[in-house]
Order: structure tokens, then C-alpha cells, then sequence
């Protein structure tokens, strides 16, 4: 098997048994981006000469006996938003023209881990879109069906994941970035709570609305990199407690039976989740109860948190716009959105955060109880309303154009966001447009082990597609 198509915790476990090196891995990933990524565009920067010296150098390393990390070997993408020193921070656009003097704290700990960085992924401007689409970067696109969006805002790093141009690929999720173009591209991605990893040199991502984690094949990866990359600075604005195991000890067996609600109702009034999505939740929980777990249709009772989230995004769009260098290079779109925001002052940012606490304690009793219905362990949701749409969304209209087809894509995500709690999107099949389907699970705050544990059975019950070859055939 060509390395490249393995996990990251094969590719761990053949290099220690001293089956593969480093330098192998990594130069399978090259190989395979150099062939792979023309024509759907993952990769904004490919790092070679850099990852071709660090896998040489753990190489060395291993073979003078040294104990290596946990990720030895496993080449890496990383979003465009954060720091890789030597690389330029573009947030997706023109606005920077300096290169990073060092690591982002993610970066940094991967690298300790022994991951090897291979390049950075596309994204929209400083991620204001669930659609990978920027002036800069132009149009990335999923690989299962080319005319089609890999969603957003982490699109490239789903792009590249999907594609086998590397097992892992850190994004970012400030309203459904990490779990859109997971539900889009048929891979596992986890939001983790809020503060689960940290921000730095950031102090917040959105305030309270962002969170860095990986997008995966499978849900052993995704522990295996939360376990590297999660714990706090002391800069850090948001942090969260330790769990009570390691997340890939979490992944390795099943969770007691569970009291799961289900649910397709959307957040946001007037919006319809596709059928495909509506039969796959309703699929999701018939396997979940064939599985030993209490399931039941619930209604979420969903508070409407645009009162927390708008004045948030508006805030932290503004606030990485004024980091630039270059003001004036940023596309009109995102110029547009800086001057609509201006209304957003220290004062609304503070009511906003206010505001979301509220909604978090309502939106949270879904978990305790309501009069009359039982609280429940976990939330299953659709994870997008529509199917994913055409490219060239964004190449049309402004701000409110934008946000217009945006909203249908983060029905079922963004509120997660605004109350902090772990969510996951989890493949869930093909459609019959031979496009990946997936559901969403919620958990308490803090629980992202229940949703591991969860994640993985489910995986073992019901093994989902991934894309082989060149050309979207799947095994």
C-alpha cells in the first residue's frame, strides 16, 4: 500500500515497527499532492525542501535510539490562519506580505509530536464564508465532484485530507468551519469545546466563537492530534479543564448505552434540511438503537443566538483586518463587511459574550431536561441543510449576498459555537449524487470523550467511503 493512503496511526505504528521512515512518508505526501492538487487547489504554500530536512532530521533521530513523539513522522497541512514560521499569515487573501517569525502554538506542539508540516491550505478571506473562494486563491473544490464547493472555511484542508494528500489537516471552526467541509469531503471533524486548544499567539479566535482542531479519515487521527494539541497558555482568553481520559483512549472502545435525541429541526427559522440529510439522521439513529442506545426524537428547543454570534463575527473580522499589513489589499467583500461592522464597539462585543451566555444555558438544557422531556447525553443533527453547492458562489454580490447562502450551510453548526459545547460532523454514506453524506453529534461541554467513543462505534458499524485513486472512485 502506498503509504500515503495510510491513517496517521498506521503510518505511526509501520514507522516504529521500522517499516517506513519519515522521509518515506513524507515524500509519498509530496508525490501525491504534486499529482493530486492541480485542479482542486488544496494547497496554498508546499513547504517540500522543509519537510524533506525535518523528516531527515527525525530520521536521525530515531536512529541514534531517541524517542520520538506520538505524530513521528505523519506529514501535515495547516490553514492559512495560522502561523508557520517562514511562511507569510495571508488569512486567505493580500492583506500580509511578511512571513511569520515562528510557530503558532498548534504548529509548534505538532512539530514537538514529530509531525512534519508540508504546506498550508486554502481558505476565504480570514474565514468569513462556508465556501473556499477568494480573490488571492481562487476557487477550491471537493474532490468527490469538482463543479461542486468542499464548504468552508477550512475547504483546503478538507480538500487535501480527502484526497489522501496527507492524513491530517489543522482547521478552524469560528461557526461550523471545521465540521461543514468535514460533512462536505466524507470526513471526521470534531469542534472541540471552547478553550479545549489553545489560541496562541492569539488571545481568542472570534472571541468566543473560534476553535483550531484537525480534520481526519478516521476518528483514532483526530483523538491521536487533539491529545498533541490540546491545553492552554496563559494567554490564552479561553481555556477548558483537562478530561478525565485521553481522547484516544476515548476512541478505542464503545460508550455505554447512551440516551441520544435526534432532531432536523434548523436553528434558524425558514431553512429546510435537504431529504438526503433528513433520511440520513433518521438512518444515523435506527443504527444508534440497533447499537444498544435510548433513542428518540426530541425537540431541541433551540434559542436563536444571532444576538451573540453577528455582533462576534463582525468584531473578530475587524479585529484580524486591523492586524494586517495591508489594509487596502483586502477584497472588497471583506472591506464591505469592516465598514458594516463598525457598529460593533468593546461595549457591543462585551453584551454579545453576555448574550451568549444565555443562550449557552438554554441551549444546554436540551442535556438536562426540559418540563416533560428528558435531558439527553447526546444531540444528533444534520450538519449542513443543503447539498453541497456549485462553486462560484461567492463570485457574485456582496456581504449580504454572501451571508444570504451561507446561512443554509450553518443552520446546525454555528449556535455550537456560540455556546461552546463539542460537536462533531460524522460520514454517514453517499447520496445517490455519489456525494458524501454526514450527521452532526453535540455533547456536553467539556464531553468531547462521549463523542469519540460515540464517533468510532459508529465507524466501526457503518465504515464510510473514502476517495481512491485520481479520479473520485471510492473503496
Amino acid at each position: 500500500m502506498n503509504l500515503a493512503d495510510l491513517s496517521a496511526a498506521d503510518l505511526v505504528r509501520r514507522i516504529a515497527a521500522g517499516q517506513a521512515t519519515a522521509a518515506e512518508a513524507v515524500e509519498a505526501s509530496l508525490e501525491r499532492i504534486a499529482r493530486r492538487d492541480p485542479g482542486v487547489n488544496a494547497f496554498s504554500v508546499v513547504l517540500a525542501d522543509d519537510a524533506r530536512v525535518e523528516a531527515a532530521r527525525l530520521d536521525a533521530r530515531r536512529a541514534t535510539g531517541e524517542t520520538t513523539g506520538p505524530l513521528h513522522g505523519v506529514p501535515v497541512a495547516i490553514k492559512e490562519e495560522i502561523d508557520v514560521a517562514g511562511c507569510v499569515t495571508t488569512f486567505g487573501g493580500r492583506g500580509n506580505s511578511t512571513p511569520a517569525a515562528e510557530d503558532g502554538e498548534v504548529v509548534r506542539r505538532l512539530r514537538q509530536a514529530g509531525a512534519v508540516i508540508v504546506g498550508k491550505t486554502r481558505m476565504p478571506e480570514f474565514g468569513q464564508w462556508p465556501f473556499t473562494e477568494s480573490v488571492d486563491g481562487g476557487i477550491t473544490r471537493n474532490p468527490w465532484d469538482r463543479t461542486r464547493t468542499p464548504g468552508g472555511s477550512s475547504g483546503g484542508s478538507a480538500a487535501a485530507v480527502a484526497l489522501g494528500m496527507v492524513p491530517v489537516a489543522i482547521g478552524g471552526d469560528g461557526g461550523g468551519s471545521i465540521r461543514i467541509p468535514a460533512a462536505c469531503c466524507g470526513l471526521f471533524g470534531l469542534k472541540p469545546t471552547r478553550g479545549r486548544v489553545t489560541s496562541h499567539p492569539m488571545p481568542h479566535l472570534w472571541f468566543a466563537l473560534g476553535t483550531t482542531g484537525p480534520l481526519t479519515r478516521t476518528v483514532l487521527d483526530s483523538a491521536l492530534v487533539y491529545d498533541v494539541i490540546r491545553g492552554n497558555v496563559s494567554t490564552d482568553r479561553f481555556t477548558a479543564p483537562e478530561p478525565s481520559t485521553s481522547f484516544i483512549a476515548a476512541a478505542g472502545f464503545d460508550p455505554a448505552p447512551l440516551r441520544i435525541g435526534w432532531s432536523t429541526r434548523p436553528v434558524t427559522r425558514g431553512i429546510r434540511p435537504a431529504r438526503e440529510h433528513v433520511q440520513a439522521v433518521q438512518e444515523t439513529a435506527d443504527l444508534l438503537a440497533g447499537l444498544g442506545h435510548d433513542v428518540r426524537e426530541i425537540d431541541p428547543h433551540y434559542p436563536d443566538p444571532t444576538a451573540a454570534f453577528v455582533p462576534q463575527f463582525f468584531g473578530g473580522v475587524r479585529e484580524e483586518s486591523d492586524l494586517v499589513e495591508h489594509f487596502g489589499r483586502l477584497e472588497r467583500r471583506t472591506r464591505q463587511v469592516y465598514r458594516l461592522g463598525s457598529w460593533v464597539t468593546d461595549r457591543v462585543l462585551e453584551a454579545a459574550l453576555a448574550a451568549g451566555e444565555r443562550v449557552a444555558e438554554r441551549a444546554n438544557q436540551v442535556f438536562t431536561g426540559f418540563p416533560g422531556q428528558e435531558g439527553v447525553d447526546v444531540l444528533l443533527t444534520p450538519t449542513i441543510g443543503p447539498r453541497p453547492r456549485p462553486v462560484g458562489v461567492l463570485e457574485r454580490g456582496g456581504p449580504v449576498s454572501a451571508a444570504a447562502k451561507s446561512a443554509p450551510m450553518i443552520a446546525w453548526t454555528a449556535l455550537w459555537n456560540v455556546t461552546g459545547n463539542p460537536a462533531a460532523s460524522v460520514p454517514a454514506g453517499l447520496a445517490v449524487d455519489g456525494m458524501p453524506l454526514a450527521v452532526q453529534l453535540v455533547g456536553r461541554i467539556g464531553d468531547e470523550t462521549t463523542l469519540l467513543r460515540l464517533s468510532a462505534q459508529i465507524e466501526r458499524a457503518r465504515p464510510w467511503p473514502l476517495l481512491t485513486g485520481d479520479h473520485g472512485t471510492t473503496s
